[in-house]
């Protein structure tokens, strides 16, 4: 039983990184799409899809490679289902000086630090990006 669908997720792009494959097909939900979209705006991914497999929905990812290596260097989980981590947009500071993003949960949807501080909204900080 998977306990945190987040985690996996994370987990399957980066193993999939690390093996340099083009997709990785990732069990379909509303956040994991959600966190997908900020990727894809970002430039971490080229894109993604919805496909159906044997009657089960997954989301089909295109990771991004530059001069062969990921573009994907880290992805880790912040807030986990044990311990959940919430910060005012203010009190959020720059993943490695601006070169990676955290990415939010907030009021008005699943979007980047970046994207946080225009509308200057706060929320829970899902996971970080470089």
């Amino acid at each position: 039983m998977m306990t945190d669908p987040i985690s996996d997720m994370l987990a399957r792009i980066k193993n999939a990184c690390n093996r340099y494959f083009e997709t990785v097909d990732i069990p379909s939900s509303k956040i994991k799409a959600g966190i997908l979209r900020v990727l894809e705006k970002e430039g971490y991914i080229n894109g993604f899809q919805e496909v159906a497999v044997d009657g089960h929905n997954f989301l089909r990812v295109e990771l991004r490679y530059y001069e062969g290596r990921p573009v994907i260097n880290m992805l880790d989980r912040v807030s986990k289902p044990s311990r959940r981590v919430y910060s005012k947009i203010k009190k959020v500071s720059s993943v490695y000086n601006g070169f990676g993003i955290y990415v939010l949960s907030t009021s008005k949807g699943i979007m980047s630090d970046a994207e946080a501080k225009k509308e200057n909204v706060g929320g829970e900080i899902l996971c970080k990006v470089f």
